[in-house]
């Protein structure tokens, strides 16, 4: 029988009272688009006791095509990313908690590693509200030691229809609402840092994901989250298919968990892009 569902979030005293648990690994996912060594220079400087660290780039994604299709982070393939959890020691037996740092103001990372510990079928697995300032103000310890992990297995059941394709999204029906998590400037096309072109998929409404948490970092309350969104099924995408999933867990607290009806379009902005005769839509929608 499947593990029941347990919270999209764990507070840091919780965390601190499990620490020791056996069943319970503890996944560092803290990077920065910009400097992109800074999460395992951060991880190395102190972590949580027992923590291991997970690279977005090397360890959460899969290879990114030269074109540009698939997107700048496209998502690893399932059984490389189980086989390299089992060597971190997560089978599918244990509890995960991912942490980040939205301190930064890039905390989407550890709620990126939630969905993707979701596709692959692990029900128990939980974002560390706050992150790491929380868990520091809670007076957890740093430690610089890294773990050693014993080998794990990991098996995955992917699971069908959380994702979607260009192809798809170009041929959404009416009654599915596409919604871009990125900040409202890319979205409408004002400003463009990273991708090749600026502005949004035509059709989709705007919800920065950055409105699925407080300003402490933490999340905002399920009722707060249920008011964000569209009724009805959505599918979301960001610039690379990452911070969409704070929106996704936004939608797990108010009760809408990941499946059909909240699909990720996991090439999201980066791949639509790739492809010179898609449709490009600036200002509001």
């Amino acid at each position: 029988m499947p593990s029941p569902l347990i919270s999209p979030l764990v507070n840091a005293t919780e965390l601190l009272q499990r620490l020791g648990d056996p069943a319970l690994r503890v996944l560092d996912t803290r990077y920065a688009l910009a400097d992109p060594l800074s999460g395992r220079l951060a991880y190395l400087g102190g972590h949580v006791p027992g923590a291991v660290f997970a690279d977005l780039e090397t360890d959460l994604s899969g290879e990114a095509q030269p074109n540009g299709a698939g997107g700048r982070h496209p998502l690893p393939d399932p059984e490389t990313l189980a086989r390299w959890l089992g060597e971190q020691g997560i089978g599918n037996g244990h509890t995960v908690v991912v942490y980040d740092d939205p301190s930064t103001g890039q905390g989407f990372y550890a709620a990126h590693a939630w969905w993707l510990l979701r596709w692959l079928g692990h029900e128990r697995v939980q974002v560390l509200d706050g992150g790491w300032p929380a868990y520091l103000a809670a007076g957890g310890e740093a430690t610089t030691n890294e773990a050693v992990a014993s080998p794990a297995t990991f098996t995955p059941q992917v699971q069908e229809g959380w994702l979607t394709s260009a192809d798809e999204v170009a041929a959404l029906p009416e009654t599915v609402s596409l919604i871009d998590s990125r900040a409202a400037g890319r979205y409408r096309g004002e400003t463009e840092p990273i991708d090749r072109k600026a502005g949004h998929i035509p059709g989709a409404g705007n919800l920065d994901w950055v409105g699925s948490l407080n300003p402490d970092g933490t999340f905002r309350a399920a009722a707060e989250q249920a008011g964000r969104f569209p009724a009805g099924d959505v599918v979301l995408y960001c610039g690379s298919g990452v911070s969409a999933s704070a929106n996704l867990l936004a939608l797990a607290l108010a009760g809408r968990e990941p499946g059909p009806g909240t699909r990720l379009y996991a090439g999201s902005w980066s791949d639509w892009v790739s492809d010179d005769t898609r449709p490009v839509a600036t200002g509001e929608s």
